[in-house]
């Protein structure tokens, strides 16, 4: 008799241990059901999950629509543009008696430089600005100018990664890619989100710029070539146009969606699939968005495209405003390889690089205006860091790399105008009033898009990721037109 009870207290034993890892466990379940602790039975990952790039309600109203990222690769120094410091020109050529933090140790030097370029107030608002900026100068009263930006690490991979996927690894998505995530595109026969590179190069990083990261891929950047034909193989070859391309794409879908319903969880796959038929849609509109021959003359000199200096990046502006009208939601437009890396010759190096960028920079915003487009267009342009105030390589002067403190500015889309935000020290060295690190900039631009942090993210298998990635993120009030209410 006592063997057949211990025999069924081990068979409950080990029915208990089977089925609910023992009578602790089922008694921690039952407290947690009791408390409200524990999660209501989900449902079941029976379904595959599906993502496209239709337009999505956002959190809250939105104030911003679309963004324009006119990305200045390799730190432009604001010192000599943005940012002017009366003690750095009293005490040119002395020694800095500060600490300061080089990149370049082999070529540093103590000795403060001040900028060769005169600073003068421009529009209504009377910010000030170098004489390098005329184009700037004009639209001075609809920009905001924020002169504490701070990434706080000492080269360009990382400060690239900072401010264009929000942490300075590698791996995450880039803002386009989060932005279209979240809220689609308004056009669907174009991508949502487009890059326009230089026809010097890649930046530092490459295509990291624009990558979807661990989102779908239908989320990552498409590229756009700064010379034609802009898109490969956008049109089909003369035999297959019209009605035999059409029956072709039609089999060809219905071939992709059985290999789809047989494999519901390839959401690469999915994503492939959605890419394939929008390049099959874009034939005809991007071709007509690419078109700059449908704009005025007049379009054509505001934008430079008259004079060989800016034509080129003049034009990849205009496309940048052409497509953004026609629905597109987020434009990144970079400058070559390491154009504003000024470590040498900063005084004939920064002069070219800024004549080529600010009359289409300014007629941007200008245009944008014009078209009643700007009060729902975030417009940015900066780079990943500023420079140091001091001389690098002495005997062809340069500035060395700067983190701490640097300069942009962002027009419309909810920013204010004629508006100047923060501050650095007495040297412009590193910024101490008002700062706003790269994921206070972040929070800022989710804000505009009605997109709320703690609601936007990622489901992955280790949790749900965010832009932020759980960095203290403020949203900068005081650059607003609209801030959010207490």
């Amino acid at each position: 008799m006592q063997k057949l009870i211990n025999t069924a207290c081990q068979s409950r034993r080990h029915f208990l241990a089977q089925q609910g890892l023992g009578v602790g466990s089922l008694a921690l379940m039952w407290l947690l059901k009791q408390e409200g602790a524990l999660a209501e039975p989900g449902k079941p990952a029976l379904e595959r999950p599906t993502y496209d790039l239709l337009p999505k309600t956002p959190h809250r109203e939105p104030q911003a629509q679309a963004m324009i990222s006119l990305f200045m690769q390799g730190g432009p120094s604001h010192l000599d543009l943005f940012d002017p410091k009366p003690e750095l020109v009293k005490r040119h050529m002395t020694n800095f008696e500060g600490e300061i933090k080089y990149d370049n140790a082999a070529e540093s030097s103590a000795k403060l430089f001040a900028p060769q370029w005169k600073f003068s107030p421009r529009g209504e608002c009377g910010m000030e600005l170098s004489d390098l900026l005329p184009g700037l100068s004009e639209v001075a009263d609809e920009i905001t100018l924020i002169r504490s930006m701070k990434t706080g690490v000492d080269n360009h991979g990382q400060s690239l990664y900072a401010l264009n996927t929000g942490r300075f690894l590698a791996g995450r998505p880039s803002l386009g890619s989060w932005l279209t995530y979240g809220l689609g595109s308004e056009s669907q026969n174009m991508p949502a989100f487009v890059v326009l590179t230089d026809p010097g190069g890649l930046p530092v990083l490459g295509t990291e710029m624009w990558t979807n990261g661990f989102l779908p891929s239908l989320f990552q950047g498409t590229v756009v070539r700064p010379r034609e034909p802009r898109i490969l193989n956008l049109d089909p070859p003369p035999q297959y146009a019209g009605k035999p391309q059409q029956r072709f794409l039609e089999f060809l879908g219905q071939l992709n969606r059985q290999h789809l319903n047989e494999r519901p969880f390839e959401t690469d796959y999915a994503a492939r699939i959605a890419s394939y038929e929008l390049a099959a849609r874009m034939q005809s509109s991007a071709n007509e968005a690419l078109d700059l021959t449908k704009e005025t003359e007049a379009t054509h000199k505001m934008y430079g495209l008259d004079e060989e200096a800016t034509r080129e990046y003049g034009s990849r502006c205009l496309i940048a405003r052409r497509l953004i009208e026609r629905g597109v939601r987020y434009v990144q437009v970079f400058t070559s390889t390491q154009q504003w890396d000024h470590h040498g010759s900063i005084l004939s190096s920064l002069p070219s690089a800024v004549k080529k960028t600010d009359k289409p920079s300014a007629a941007l915003v200008k245009d944008l205006k014009s078209r009643g487009l700007l009060d729902s267009t975030v417009v940015h342009w900066g780079g990943e860091m500023g420079r140091l105030p001091v001389i690098q390589n002495e005997k062809n002067i340069g500035r060395d790399h700067n983190t701490f403190g640097f300069s942009m500015w962002v027009a419309g889309g909810g920013f204010k105008n004629g508006h100047v935000h923060g501050e650095t020290d007495e040297f412009g060295h590193k910024a101490v009033t008002d700062v706003v690190n790269h994921y206070d900039y972040h929070a800022t631009l989710m804000y505009l898009f009605g997109l709320e942090p703690s609601q936007f993210f990622f489901q992955r298998p280790t949790g749900q990721d965010t832009l932020l990635d759980g960095q203290p993120g403020e949203i900068v009030s005081k650059i607003l037109k609209t801030p959010p209410t207490v």
